[in-house]
This record gives structure tokens, sequence and C-alpha cells, in this order.
């Protein structure tokens, strides 16, 4: 898969899911699991932007 298409992808899936935080946040839900998909694609976008640096 092309990176740059993957970085992408995973900025729209980072934004998706703070949507869904907030949502949770405001019926006062466990917002932990949420939390934590959040920083697994922080570390995912940190990864694929450092692929792509790699390739330069």
């Amino acid at each position: 898969m092309d990176l740059e298409y993957k970085l992408k992808e995973l900025k729209y899936d980072y934004v998706r899911v703070q949507g869904d935080l907030e949502k949770v946040e405001n019926t006062g839900n466990n917002t932990v699991p949420l939390e934590k998909q959040l920083v697994d694609i922080e570390n995912q976008i940190k990864e694929t932007k450092d692929k792509i640096r790699q390739q330069k």
C-alpha cells in the first residue's frame, strides 16, 4: 500500500474516532477503549511518517 495513502487513511480514522470519543464523553460512558484506539492510531501515524522520511 502506498504510504501517503495509508497516512491519509490513518488521519481520517483519527478524526472519526475523536468525534466518536466526544459523543461517548457527552453521554458519560467509558471512553478508555476509544482513548486507547487514538493512541494506537497516533503511533501508526508516527511510524508511517518515519517510513515516508526514510524513503526520501
